[in-house]
């Protein structure tokens, strides 16, 4: 007498079907003696029941005028715990791989990003990856993982344009570094590396629109200013000439 699904959440609900032969007249469906919340016959060889809540492995039987059937099993299973994301921040396009840890994911069907679900790949019961669907507008999204156990959520995918350069001031200081500068454009809240001919730079975020940095040093001549965050990258060719100083 199988039953699909086998498993459901703790809390009950999951709505299972069960066939097997001279089913007609079904009175009642228990799980682990626990009468089922909603019995339908469907036909003589199929019916339909939404388990009760409960714990563990559980026998289900079926009683008819005829008797009552041997029991199959059926696997509560609690609600999916997840411990943490990463990376915790990608393109608006998606199509970037998350990794999700956690307790109770081996069943999982779904994640959802705010409102945009996407199928996970399981690794084990304590780990998922999934590919980030397109998000709606840049920003942080709840993300939810739902298994047979249940849905659980808690943690914050955050969406990011790519950035753009418009402008750097001052443009040119000594090859030596430590010039203060100004980087303005857009989307330059989240971001994540800054540098001059290829070089890191300190730096800090000002605002979305504005990010100071330091120049390291650099060689004489101009080079390129590139801004980086998880979406892209953004480059201000040839925005600062390092200067050579003067020699006697």
């Amino acid at each position: 007498m199988p039953i699909s699904p086998n498993q459901g959440s703790t809390g009950g609900g999951t709505l299972v079907t069960i066939t097997g032969t001279n089913l007609s007249g079904t009175t009642a469906v228990t799980f682990g003696g626990k009468p089922a919340t909603s019995v339908t016959n469907v036909s003589p060889t199929q019916v339909t029941a939404v388990s009760p809540s409960g714990s563990g492995p559980v026998g289900v039987t079926i009683t008819t005028p005829g008797g009552t059937s041997n029991p199959v099993p059926f696997f509560y299973v609690g609600a999916p715990f997840k411990s943490s994301l990463g990376p915790t921040s990608g393109p608006l396009a998606g199509t970037n791989t998350v990794t999700i840890n956690g307790v109770g994911l081996a069943t999982a069907t779904s994640v959802a990003f705010g409102a945009n679900t996407a199928t996970p790949t399981v690794v084990s019961d304590t780990q998922l990856t999934v590919t980030v669907p397109a998000g709606a507008v840049a920003g942080p999204v709840g993300v939810s993982v739902t298994t047979a156990g249940g849905t659980n959520n808690g943690l914050t995918y955050t969406y990011v344009d790519a950035p753009t350069v418009a402008t750097v001031s001052p443009t040119s200081g000594p090859t030596s570094g430590g010039t203060g500068v100004t980087i303005t454009g857009t989307n330059l809240g989240s971001t994540e590396s800054v540098t001059f001919d290829g070089n890191p730079a300190p730096f800090s975020v000002v605002n979305s629109t504005t990010v100071s940095a330091v120049t390291p040093p650099g060689a004489a001549g101009a080079v390129d200013v590139v801004v980086t965050n998880a979406a892209d990258s953004d480059t201000a060719t040839d925005a600062f000439t390092y200067v050579a100083a003067p020699g006697i």
